[in-house]
């Protein structure tokens, strides 16, 4: 591969910013989502208000690797202008800037 242009530095950098912000805030509703009902609507005893709260940092943990792996694999296939599944993306190759001078 070649040098990358500032262009593509630059939208690696937000897609990077966008992976992490948005896999703090899925953790962020993960813990929550796992801890509060049972810590705040339910008389626990201190093993089991430990247990619960390590099962919700474990889960957010999990949560914030998986959208951040999933949103930076999938960035290099939608730069190049293919679909998910990896057929072309019409809308794709007639993007403003493409160098591509096919209809």
């Amino acid at each position: 591969m070649g040098r990358r242009t500032q262009a593509e530095r630059d939208a690696m950098t937000v897609e990077i910013g966008f992976a992490l912000v948005s896999a703090a805030v899925l953790a962020g509703l993960t813990f929550a989502a796992i801890s509060a009902p049972a810590l705040l609507l339910l008389d626990l005893g201190r093993t089991a208000r430990t247990a619960v709260l390590g099962v919700a940092v474990t889960t957010a943990a999990v949560a914030f690797v998986a959208r951040t792996v999933h949103v930076l694999w999938r960035f290099p296939s939608r730069q190049r202008g293919h679909r998910l599944d990896g057929t072309p993306d019409p809308a794709g190759l007639s993007r403003p800037g493409s160098t591509d001078s096919s209809p």
